[in-house]
C-alpha cells in the first residue's frame, strides 16, 4: 500500500512519540536510580519491587475503571485529563521524602499515567490504516529509544548533582510543555463517539470485556509486558554489582542502548508492515529470548560486550512491543477501541505488576550489592516471552480471518 503522511498526521504521530517518551521515561528511570534510592531510603529489593509495581497495579486498576467511559468522550479531551493527572503525580515522586510517600507518588502517577499509552494506540488505530500502523508503531515506540539516549543518560547525570529526586521534576517540566502543544495543536479526535453515545459505560465495560472474539488478545497482552517488568527494576543493580560496571558507565550504556534502538524501531516497523506482524515478533521473541538467557548468566564483563547485549536486547524487545501492538489493534470493532486498548493496558500493567513483584522475591541482593537469582529470573522471563508467542498467533490467526470477512480493522 502507497500511502503517503500529510503534515498533520506527521504531527500527530511526534506528539504521540513525545508523549511516550515522558511516560516510558517516567518508569524507567526508577531502574537506574534504583541503586541510590536502595541506599538513600535503606528499603529492601523486595519493598523496590512494591514501589515499581506500585505504578503497575494502580495503572491497571484506573485502565479498568476508565474502559467503560473511553469511547463516549473525545480522545483528545481524556488524553489531556489523564495527562495532567501524570504530571502531577510526577511532581509528588520528585518531592517524595520518605519511601511510603514515593509509594503513595507511584500510585498517583500509575493512576493517571497507565492509561495514556492506551488512548495513544487508540487514536493510532483511529487515524491510520492497518497497513501502516508497523510504521507508526515504530516510530511512536521509539520513545523507549529515546528516554534511552536522551532521558536516561540525563537523569542519571543530573540525579549524581542534586539527588534522585531532580529527575522527576525534570520529567514533570518537559511533560507540561507536551501538554500544552496538545492542548493547542491536536484536533478533535470524535469519529467513534455516535456508535458508542447510546451505551451505558458499565455496559459498555462488560460487553467489551465478555466479547469471546476479543479472548486471544487480551491473554496475549497479558503476557507481553513480562519481560521487561521482570528484568528491568533489578537492571542498574545487576551491571554496577553483578557485571562490574561502574555506575559512572551506566549513562553510557543507556545512551548507546538507545541509538541502536532509535534506528531499529522504525526499521522494525516497517518490517512488520512488510513480512507479517506476527512473522516480526515471533523472531524478536526467539532473539530476545536467546539473549536473555545469556546475559543473566554473565559476571564481571567489559564494557563492550555489556553495550552490545544490551543494544540488542532493546532493539528486539521494542520490535515485539511495535509488532505486536500494530497486530493487537487490528482486533476491536471501531467503536470498542477506546475500551479494549483500556482493558488490553490494564492487563498488561497488572500482569507486570505482579511479574515485578515476583521478581523482587526471586532476586535478593547480599550485603556487598551482588544480585543472587538473576538467572533464574532469565529463565522465568524466556518460558514468559515464549508462551507469547503462542497466544499472539491465535490473534493473528483472528485478524486474517477478519480480513477476509471484510471487517473494519
Amino acid at each position: 500500500m502507497n500511502f503517503k503522511f500529510n503534515s498533520y498526521q506527521i504531527f500527530v504521530i511526534a506528539l504521540l512519540a513525545f508523549l511516550q517518551f515522558t511516560i516510558v521515561l517516567d518508569f524507567m528511570i526508577l531502574s537506574p536510580l534504583g541503586v541510590m534510592v536502595l541506599e538513600e531510603l535503606r528499603i529492601t529489593t523486595t519493598q523496590f519491587g512494591l514501589v515499581v509495581s506500585a505504578y503497575a497495579f494502580s495503572a491497571g486498576a484506573s485502565g479498568v475503571i476508565a474502559a467503560g467511559f473511553a469511547d463516549r468522550f473525545d480522545r483528545k479531551r481524556l488524553l489531556l485529563f489523564f495527562y495532567t493527572g501524570f504530571v502531577l503525580g510526577t511532581v509528588f515522586c520528585g518531592v517524595a521524602p520518605n519511601y511510603k510517600f514515593l509509594l503513595a507518588a507511584r500510585i498517583i502517577t500509575g493512576i493517571f499515567g497507565g492509561v495514556i499509552s492506551s488512548i495513544s494506540f487508540a487514536i493510532i488505530a483511529d487515524l491510520f490504516p492497518l497497513e501502516v500502523r508497523g510504521r507508526v508503531m515504530g516510530f511512536v515506540m521509539t520513545a523507549f529509544a529515546a528516554s534511552q539516549v536522551f532521558g536516561l543518560p540525563l537523569g542519571v547525570y543530573i540525579s549524581n548533582l542534586w539527588g534522585w529526586h531532580s529527575p522527576f521534576l525534570m520529567i514533570a517540566g518537559v511533560s507540561g510543555i507536551v501538554g500544552i502543544i496538545a492542548f493547542v495543536y491536536l484536533q478533535p479526535i470524535n469519529s467513534h463517539l455516535e456508535a458508542a453515545r447510546h451505551q451505558n459505560a458499565f455496559l459498555h465495560l462488560w460487553n467489551t470485556l465478555t466479547n469471546v472474539g476479543y479472548f486471544p488478545g487480551f491473554l496475549a497482552t497479558t503476557l507481553l509486558a513480562t519481560g521487561g517488568f521482570m528484568l528491568m527494576p533489578f537492571g542498574s543493580a545487576f551491571t554496577v554489582h553483578n557485571l562490574g560496571i561502574s555506575l559512572e558507565k551506566l549513562p553510557l550504556i543507556y545512551m548507546i542502548t538507545g541509538i541502536v534502538s532509535i534506528a531499529g524501531g522504525p526499521l522494525i516497523g516497517r518490517l512488520s508492515d512488510s513480512i507479517g506482524k506476527y512473522k516480526m515478533f515471533a523472531i524478536a521473541s526467539f532473539l530476545a529470548t536467546t539473549i536473555i538467557l545469556y546475559y543473566t548468566q554473565l559476571g564481571i564483563s567489559p564494557l563492550w560486550l555489556v553495550i552490545g547485549i544490551n543494544s540488542l536486547l532493546f532493539v528486539f524487545i521494542t520490535g515485539r512491543m511495535i509488532s505486536a501492538n500494530a497486530l493487537t489493534s487490528a482486533v476491536p470493532e471501531p467503536k470498542d477501541r477506546g475500551a479494549y486498548m483500556a482493558i488490553s493496558s490494564s492487563l498488561q500493567q497488572l500482569s507486570g505488576g505482579i511479574a515485578a513483584t515476583c521478581a523482587g522475591l526471586i532476586v535478593v541482593q547480599t550485603p556487598s550489592g551482588y544480585l543472587e537469582g538473576y538467572e533464574e529470573l532469565g529463565f522465568v522471563v524466556g518460558l514468559a516471552i515464549l508462551a507469547t508467542v503462542v497466544f499472539m498467533g491465535n490473534v493473528n490467526s483472528l485478524v486474517e480471518k477478519k480480513k477476509k470477512q471484510h471487517k473494519p480493522l
